[in-house]
């Protein structure tokens, strides 16, 4: 049997023609441009067959006659059994003259050429889009009842319909896909579309949330979604049946599941916290489309709304079809498949793999060079503070990745031992000794560091002084405040200050502040050091805010307890648990690679919920860590020399539960 393909190199028609070519005797011709010859051998090697089984003719789908030659035609004369028309835009973001030319324009050059060669059969892959957005229940035999066409994908697929039922000649079956996923059986998919572009969002999810904590989302219409091995067995199969001419089959799923369900099914299958909660999208609906309108016009709104969309990787019209109307009818599907085992498997029993294979293969991320070598190298990084700790580790790993290394620090007998190490494995460190205390110093050694680099495309204010102490125990010691507040706030904000205009003179910087867990946590014996990290916290989301539309990103890092000379003489410390500087370096280079506005741990945030929401429990918690856990020896006038008390178990499970937490 002979069959004739548009679109035998997309999704679905690769594998259509994989189906049809396990027939005995099978010879599929297929169409393709002049300038795609290069695909011809990798189309047969994937179908597994030779150049006698699958015959390339070269046409133009917008071209009349599909651009095919006389002589062409006349070789295909009657000999096309089955006539398939895939070859379409199925894209919603497309522009309307790109779809115009192909779906329409397209289909009906193709009804011609079919009807040309006298093909037997005509098969058009059209898509439940053809009925636009009507309400209620829409049957396999309606058609001119669609509704709600205004998207030009929605218009194009259904008057590309109308031609083959007003002018094909041929006998005809037309075939309504749902939204078509990846195989059920591999996840193997080739774009990203319908469901998977809230894949980035439950990704977002997974990574700032465990996945048994409950989350708020929203709640719409049904969303009918099959697999392409679906779809593929099912338009074989009905389109060699008899007597099936002049009908249309939905080829969707039975029983569609509603936005909240079919999203909370991918999320277990992403281990990503699921909706426990969700709002109904259709509460939207009480605001009139003209005040929408208006609304969505405002400069503002709609840079807030592109940027969400945008950081969350959805089409800017994807929530116009969270409340998706349409329901679709199947009965003349089921009939045609009845007893030939085809049917619709459940989304939950492949869903991870069509997560595993998106993760893999078509994350939008993978082809961003991601890389700290592809972000940092031959860049001027200044690092604060790096001749110990999280700065020299971080130091070093920037260093590895090929940026200009800059550090001050105010120990220069440390700070060229540091150096000297560095230049013992073969990384170069641009030194400059300091204090960023004295802002004559910090002025000074901006103008050193304009004059040798040019400028920083990269600052991390890593310097820090913490002082562990409760109030109680402070009270003859007002200058801790003052001194921790000069070092973590007001030396990072000069420095940050000073070099900032160059930053906006080349439209480009990044700014990285060390800050803490406390900040999110309220830290009880920190109030020193969390209310200085705390006033940078907000300087720079008030920058950020600033320099949004300059190039400049900042990053807020709300470090957890990190195993640094600064918590050293706090020897409860010794037997909790803690990051490495190594671990802390890493989060630094995850801020520069992804420029995220702020970094913190999953407890961070936490903690952070519930100060917002359960202000009272989250003090009765604060209380019981700080009334648990002793003040340092220094602060309680304790003898030096004496042995440190080992922890009980409630402070060792506290601490467990609570790791990374400043107690």
């Amino acid at each position: 049997m002979n069959y004739f393909i548009t679109g035998a190199s997309g999704f679905i028609g690769k594998r259509l023609v994989r189906k049809l070519l396990e027939r005995e005797g099978s010879v599929v011709y297929f169409l393709v441009r002049s300038n795609e010859a290069e695909v011809i051998d990798k189309l047969r090697d994937y179908w597994g067959v030779d150049a006698s089984r699958a015959i390339p003719v070269i046409g133009d789908l917008t071209q009349p006659l599909l651009g095919v030659s006389k002589t062409e035609q006349k070789k295909l004369a009657k000999k096309i059994t089955h006539f398939f028309h895939l070859a379409a835009i199925y894209d919603l973001k497309a522009d309307a003259e790109s779809q115009q030319r192909a779906n329409v324009d397209g289909t009906r050059n193709t009804v011609q050429f079919a009807e040309a060669i006298a093909a037997k059969h005509f098969h058009l892959f059209s898509s439940i889009a053809a009925a636009g957005l009507f309400e209620g229940l829409f049957r396999e035999d309606m058609f001119e009842e669609a509704e709600g066409l205004d998207n030009p994908y929605f218009r194009t697929k259904h008057d590309s319909e109308g031609i083959v039922r007003r002018e094909c000649k041929l006998p005809w079956r037309i075939y309504r896909p749902a939204i078509v996923v990846g195989d059920s059986r591999t996840g193997e998919m080739d774009k990203i579309d319908g469901p998977y572009y809230f894949f980035k969002l439950i990704q977002k999810m997974r990574k700032m949330l465990p996945p048994w904590m409950p989350t708020i989302g929203l709640e719409g219409g049904r969303i009918n979604v099959v697999p392409v091995d679906f779809v593929v067995n099912a338009v074989d199969h009905i389109a060699h049946l008899r007597n099936e001419d002049g009908k249309c089959f939905h080829l969707v799923d039975p029983t569609p599941m509603r936005v909240g369900d079919l999203l909370n099914t991918i999320a277990r299958a992403a281990h990503a916290p699921e909706m426990a909660m969700r709002v109904n999208a259709a509460l939207l609906g009480f605001i009139p489309r003209h005040m929408r309108k208006a609304l969505l016009a405002l400069t503002p709104v709609r840079r807030i709304r592109h940027a969400v969309m945008k950081d969350l990787g959805l089409p800017d019209d994807i929530l116009t079809f969270i409340n998706y109307p349409t329901r679709f009818d199947c009965r003349e599907t089921l009939r045609a498949l009845k007893g030939s085992g085809i049917e619709v498997p459940p989304l939950d029993s492949y869903a991870w793999r069509l997560w595993d294979y998106w993760e893999r293969h078509l994350d939008p991320d993978l082809s961003i060079d991601r890389t700290l070598k592809g972000q940092v190298a031959g860049k001027v990084v200044l690092i604060t503070g790096a001749s110990s700790g999280i700065g020299k580790a971080t130091a070093w790993k920037l260093a590895e990745a090929g940026a200009t290394v800059i550090t001050v620090a105010r120990d220069r007998e440390q700070l060229a031992a540091t150096k000297r190490e560095f230049e013992a494995n073969g990384h170069a460190l641009h030194t400059y000794d300091g204090d960023i205390t004295e802002f004559a110093q910090v002025d000074k050694l901006v103008q050193q560091i304009v004059a040798d680099h040019g400028g920083v495309d990269i600052l991390v204010n890593n310097a820090g002084r913490s002082i562990r102490r409760a109030i109680e125990n402070s009270f003859d010691r007002f200058h801790d405040f003052e001194r921790t507040m000069q070092l973590n706030y007001f030396g990072a904000l000069r420095l940050t200050m000073g070099l900032l205009p160059k930053m906006i003179e080349r439209r480009g910087g990044h700014v990285i502040n060390i800050s803490s867990i406390g900040v999110l946590t309220n830290a009880p014996r920190f109030s020193a050091y969390v209310a200085s990290k705390a006033a940078l916290d907000s300087w720079t989301r008030c920058a950020a805010s600033e320099f949004a539309d300059r190039g400049i990103h900042f990053t807020t890092i709300n470090m957890p307890l990190v195993r640094t000379p600064m918590i050293a003489p706090t020897k409860l410390y010794d037997h909790v648990p803690t990051l490495s500087p190594e671990d802390a370096a890493n989060l630094v280079a995850d801020a520069i690679v992804h420029k995220h506005v702020r970094i913190a741990t999953r407890l961070g945030i936490f903690g952070q919920v519930l100060h917002a929401t359960m202000p009272r429990v989250a003090q009765i918690v604060m209380n019981t860590s700080f009334r648990m856990f002793p003040d340092s020896d220094a602060s309680q006038h304790k003898e030096k020399g004496l042995l440190p008390s080992m922890p009980s178990a409630d402070q060792i499970a506290f601490s467990q539960i609570m790791r990374g937490i400043h107690f």
